[in-house]
């Protein structure tokens, strides 16, 4: 899946390492829970956004098939 540079450079300003995130949707067997906590790694050139689930886990939010909100 080819995502534009534009979209990867929005969603690295929206989501910079250290921003804490909710899941929300994950079509993988091995997801998290719905409303798992974690913390964001970074965003890789494909624009998924890597996170460090709170459950120890660390699948990464995909872009277009996944969904994660930020929590304060």
């Amino acid at each position: 899946m080819f995502v534009k540079r534009e979209i990867v450079e929005r969603l690295r300003r929206q989501y910079p390492a250290g921003t804490r995130v909710e899941l929300v949707r994950m079509n993988d067997e091995q997801a998290p829970p719905i409303g798992t906590l974690g913390t964001v790694t970074g965003v890789d050139d494909i624009g998924s956004i890597m996170v460090s689930w709170d459950n120890g886990g660390s699948l990464s939010v995909v872009y277009g098939e996944d969904l994660c909100k930020k929590v304060d």
